[in-house]
């Protein structure tokens, strides 16, 4: 706490000294981008989690019938198993297990291989988001653009024309 005054005091003695500090700093423009939004609802963004969607429907649709396979095993085990010979019931146990492992095993892969592939696609997204931010902060004569914030005022919120200008750069 004394520090924080300490610091506060310091500051207020270097910066509130120089009238020149204050006329320069109330120069600044400043704007704020919500790259959230943008990764939601930018045309980029957008058609590349459709570009995911449809590259994965494959594999994902491949895992939804093994799941239904190993689950169909697991019931009918559950209401033949005491009518079944011990051998029949050890092969399909066997069946299951193997089943299992198998779909553990393709899930684990598709995971990897999905989150590999979201985050290439979105680094291209954001480096091209980034161009744009920088297009649109150089016309608007811009000093400082922040995509982070705990509080922003509506009037620096440039997003809605980053995404206009990603919309627009996509026909």
């Amino acid at each position: 706490m004394v520090r924080r005054v300490c610091l506060a005091l310091g500051l207020l003695l270097v910066f509130g000294a120089s009238p020149a500090v204050w006329a320069q700093a109330s120069d600044i423009r400043i704007g704020f981008v919500d790259t959230e939004r943008i990764l939601r609802e930018g045309a980029p963004a957008v058609r590349a989690q459709k570009r995911l969607e449809k590259d994965f429907a494959p594999r994902d649709q491949e895992l939804q019938r093994i799941a239904e396979r190993a689950k169909a095993l697991q019931t009918a085990l559950e209401k033949e198993g005491l009518t079944l010979s011990e051998s029949e019931r050890n092969k399909r146990e066997q069946e299951l297990a193997r089943l299992t492992q198998q779909f553990q095993r393709l899930q684990r892969e598709f995971r990897e291989d999905f989150n590999i592939r979201r985050n290439e696609e979105m680094a291209s997204v954001l480096e091209r988001v980034n161009s744009v931010i920088a297009k649109i902060a150089e016309n608007e004569k811009l000093d400082l653009v922040f995509q982070e914030a705990v509080y922003r005022s509506k009037r620096i919120d440039i997003t809605e024309k980053v995404l206009k200008a990603l919309a627009a750069a996509d026909k």
